[in-house]
């Protein structure tokens, strides 16, 4: 079979198969639970990189080919997905001008796609020039899907009808911009991840409280 298929990889193909599921529960109009799902490709991700890094005698095309898997990826757990979600909930709003959340939701994926063809070229040069781990991201990486979305969600639940169905489609735009805004992010190590986990924690338990209360 072509492909690599070691221990390295394995994660980020778990997170894409959750993400695949969400999507099929955001078209099955069930927003909660894909949103549970983006949460989890989230976790994914933020332990996948550290797993990559334990194989010391990758070949050159085992690094490239996990740069450019790891986006391809994460084009469709934190590109489509969040974009699914937000045309799920257009659907069961009647407020909404589910056009223009369609043409959002375009707009999303393909600045998503951009900032991580961006990264993918980016990599593969300092990789080529320097040593040592990535410090510092330019722009904002896609992967903060998982934790905003879930808690634009959760919010939404709480205010009032009128305001809450745009909240969504609102963030879908802002985080579309950022994606391929050229600010310099610092790339969080094992204490911001641990800090990131446990705001996914937390907005998972504030969505289901909100839902059952």
């Amino acid at each position: 079979m072509i492909g690599f298929y070691n221990y390295t990889v394995i994660l980020t193909y778990i997170s894409l198969l959750i993400s695949s599921v969400g999507i099929g529960l955001a078209a099955a109009g069930r927003p909660f639970e894909a949103l549970c799902c983006l949460l989890a490709s989230g976790v994914c991700d933020m332990f996948d990189g550290k797993i990559a890094r334990t194989r010391k005698k990758s070949t050159e095309e085992e690094k490239r080919f996990g740069i450019q898997i790891d986006s391809l990826c994460d084009v469709i757990c934190f590109g489509v997905l969040p974009a699914s979600v937000g045309i799920s909930l257009a659907s069961q709003a009647p407020a909404l001008d589910r056009g223009v959340v369609w043409a959002l939701s375009a707009l999303y994926i393909l600045c998503a796609l951009i900032r991580l063809a961006y990264f993918n070229v980016t990599e593969e040069t300092r990789q080529a020039t320097e040593s040592g781990r990535r410090t510092y991201f330019i722009g904002v990486p896609v992967t903060t899907a998982a934790v905003v979305f879930p808690l634009v969600y959760a919010l939404s639940l709480l205010l009032p009808a009128p305001i809450a169905p745009w909240l969504y489609p609102a963030f879908i735009l802002i985080t579309a911009v950022v994606f391929i805004t050229p600010v310099r992010v610092r790339k969080p190590h094992s204490v911001g991840l641990v800090i990131l986990g446990l705001i996914g924690l937390l907005e998972a338990a504030l969505m289901f409280y909100l839902l059952l209360r």
